[in-house]
């Protein structure tokens, strides 16, 4: 009997130590992705707000695009409930997402889908798809929780790190940061759009409302929630099409 229990206890410690070290290995990728991207956001972000909130915002929201759209929003002097509507509408497939994680890991307790959907972004959320065979494992909970707060020990460290930076570089230089907020929407925008033109055309008629509403002299924040509603209100219709297929 104790040496039955031994070699469970053996065979339990050795599958968790796998766990982790699967999800150490499959989630690195994204903190090297994630380290710059959050660097970049730090010193953004640096202009408008103070060390302790950029950071602080790392740590409650953790999602990149929302993050470098609300830090660009507070410095342009954007009301609260516009910010909040606003990150709020783009991110609203991560509701999409948590639900499909969930789908996806039935086997994991509740217990855990709940503060693991937290974790989820774009990049987790994709991972954890492609290795959903996990959730079926003793320890495949460890493994997506090993993943996700890799990614967000990253992203948290690198926008720390980048607020340390902007502080610190001259403010031209910091202010030249802006870039990486366009730059890293085309990098959303371009994998979709080569595999379906018409999400570009969505992107571009939501910049011309954009533009349009802001030379109606709308105030910006909200030339953004409305043309972001409208630009995923036509991607309803546009992108129907798909669904058929």
């Amino acid at each position: 009997m104790q040496a039955n229990s031994a070699e469970n206890t053996t065979k339990l410690s050795s599958e968790l130590s796998a766990a982790i070290k699967s999800g150490l290995a499959k989630g690195f990728p994204i903190c090297l992705g994630y380290i710059p991207i959050a660097i970049a956001y730090g010193v953004l972000a640096a202009q408008s707000m103070t060390l302790f909130q950029l950071t602080a915002m790392s740590v409650l929201v953790f999602a990149g695009a929302s993050q470098f759209m609300g830090a660009k929003m507070i410095g342009a002097g954007n009301g609260l409930v516009e910010i909040v509507v606003a990150t709020f509408v783009l991110n609203f497939r991560h509701f999409v997402m948590s639900l499909s994680f969930m789908n996806k890991a039935r086997p994991v307790p509740f217990s855990w889908k709940v503060p693991l959907s937290l974790g989820l972004t774009d990049e987790t959320f994709a991972v954890s798809s492609l290795h959903g065979e996990e959730a079926k494992k003793p320890y495949g909970k460890v493994f997506f929780a090993t993943l996700m707060l890799l990614a967000y020990s990253a992203w948290v460290g690198g926008s720390f790190v980048g607020g340390l930076l902007g502080e610190l570089i001259p403010e031209q230089l910091s202010q030249s940061m802006n870039i990486a907020l366009y730059a890293m929407f085309i990098g959303l925008l371009v994998p979709s759009v080569k595999k379906e033109w018409r999400v570009g055309l969505i992107a571009i008629i939501s910049m011309i409302i954009n533009y349009a509403l802001i030379t109606l002299n709308m105030a910006e924040g909200w030339a953004i929630v409305l043309s972001t509603i409208i630009g995923g209100s036509l991607g309803i219709f546009l992108l129907k099409g798909d669904d058929d297929k």
